[in-house]
């Protein structure tokens, strides 16, 4: 063997006794990282991980429950409480304005160096004099006649103060309609999901029994094909069913302003697919009591009267204005350098008080037309509040006829819905024993079948579509209550 061969076969030696040697030290070290890794796997697939930090439990809600949570957290409720506080400052401003402005002012010198010429001496000398002074004013001012301008704003803040608590209310009714529509809705689409899996279930349950009749030479297989695409169907409409009942649910939370990972169930008795009984409107009566009622149209109307006290108020600068001061004050000069023979600072203070009574009259000749801009301005916002008072009643009255119109289409809806209901299960029932018989075709069965889902979906939409309505028609009248 020459000297290459040896060496050839040194390193494959070598290179085969590494690789042993490291698939060892491998194995060495491997076993634990495996031992380590299956219990770190065990031990989250016993506790896994939550990403708030616990698990959220259930939130299971009623209609009375979650308007509490929603008045409680609704952003536009703590919005008009908001402006109904600054609506009561403002009153309270209002009012201030009667009473008389009383200011104090005091001044301390602790020194001052004065120098001048005595012309009395000869020749001329310069005299220094240092001294301290304390002065003190009190001073009030009572307002007598001004245009009536400060009765005119206090009408006019006490008028926005009751239109801000007609707003409020108005908020509240709002938040309870909207929380009240999508809670309906949410129970709906959980009907329309029942609805949709027990006719799943129906179809999973013909396809067996038409691939039984297949197997034994009673279906075709153009049959067995037909009822499988049935079955893709109605799963299909499942899935879409869940999308929808997810999707409203969603809409609930965001109303609700709560945990959006929190679980929720709807604690709700099923409505039940009966004709409630006949209720007749008079719509002449509920727009009486609409714009009797209405939270809304009170705030407008008190917007209007506050714009036209605040036209008012805006007229006084064409009037003079009267003013009482009264001014006590008090005043005493100590001179360091012991030149005068005044007494000390606190009995001057003491002793000098003066008083005085003045009546000022002001009136404004000419303002550079700020007067009559503002009157203008407060003119022609008093006949925009007028508008859109105007505006809001008839827009009501046209809400009201289409609630009342909507609610007796409503009822009429539950009646025809409710006989086709009748009609479509014992069409079916009758299809599907001919099909069974092998006396009816699929395609008939299909067709029983989808006009028996329909109309139980029409009669669930029906009966829930009422309830929405109604709901709608008191929000229009404006008969809508709290929960206690």
């Amino acid at each position: 063997m020459n000297n290459s061969n040896i060496i050839k076969s040194e390193l494959h030696f070598r290179r085969e006794y590494g690789r042993k040697r490291l698939s060892m030290v491998n194995t060495r070290f491997l076993i634990p990282k495996i031992l380590l890794f299956s219990l770190i796997t065990a031990f989250f697939i016993a506790n896994p991980p939550n990403s708030a930090g616990a698990e959220v439990a259930e939130l299971r809600l009623s209609l009375v429950t979650c308007i509490k949570i929603a008045l409680g957290d609704a952003t536009s409720a703590k919005k008009g409480e908001n402006n109904l506080k600054l609506q009561g400052a403002e009153v309270m401003k209002s009012y201030g304005s009667f009473l008389p402005r009383l200011s104090t002012t005091a001044g301390y010198t602790p020194y001052t160096l004065s120098r001048s010429y005595s012309p009395l001496s000869n020749p001329v000398t310069i005299n220094k004099t240092t001294s301290q002074s304390l002065d003190l004013t009190v001073t009030t001012t009572l307002n007598l006649f001004n245009g009536f301008r400060d009765y005119a704003s206090l009408q006019s803040a006490l008028n926005r103060e009751r239109a801000a608590e007609y707003t409020l209310s108005r908020a509240l009714e709002s938040v309870i309609y909207d929380i009240t529509q999508t809670w309906y809705q949410a129970l709906l689409d959980r009907e329309l999901l029942k609805i949709s899996r027990e006719n799943l279930l129906s179809v999973e349950d013909q396809l067996k029994l038409a691939d039984r009749q297949f197997q034994v030479g009673l279906k075709s297989i153009t049959d067995l094909y037909q009822q499988q695409a049935e079955v893709e169907q109605s799963r299909l409409s499942v899935m879409k069913a869940e999308t929808r009942m997810e999707r409203t649910q969603l809409e609930l939370v965001r109303r609700l302003r709560i945990e959006p990972r929190t679980k929720i169930s709807l604690e709700a008795d099923s409505l039940a697919l009966t004709s409630p009984p006949a209720m007749k409107f008079d719509k002449e009566e509920l727009v009486t009591r609409a714009l009797d009622q209405r939270e809304d149209l009170k705030s407008k109307a008190m917007e209007n009267k506050a714009a036209q006290w605040q036209l008012k108020a805006s007229r006084a600068s064409w009037y003079p204005s009267v003013d009482l001061a009264l001014n006590i004050r008090s005043q005493g000069v100590e001179y360091l350098n012991h030149e005068y023979p005044y007494p000390p600072l606190s009995e001057q203070v003491g002793k000098t008080v003066g008083y005085s009574a003045r009546l000022n009259l002001t009136w404004a000749i000419f303002d550079g037309f700020q007067t009559r801009y503002a009157v203008e301005s407060a003119k022609i916002n008093h006949l925009n509040q007028l508008l859109d008072y105007e505006d809001l009643k008839k827009s009501i009255v046209i809400d009201l006829y289409q609630a009342a119109g909507d609610y007796a289409s409503a009822y009429t809806q539950i009646e025809t819905a409710q006989a086709g209901y009748t009609a479509a299960r014992s069409a079916f029932h009758a299809v599907k024993r001919k099909y069974e018989l092998g006396a009816a075709s699929f395609v008939e069965l299909s067709a029983a079948r989808a006009t028996l889902f329909n109309a139980r979906s029409n009669l669930s939409q029906a009966t829930y579509n009422l309830a929405l309505q109604k709901n709608i028609l008191d929000f229009t009248t404006g008969n809508v209550t709290q929960p206690q």
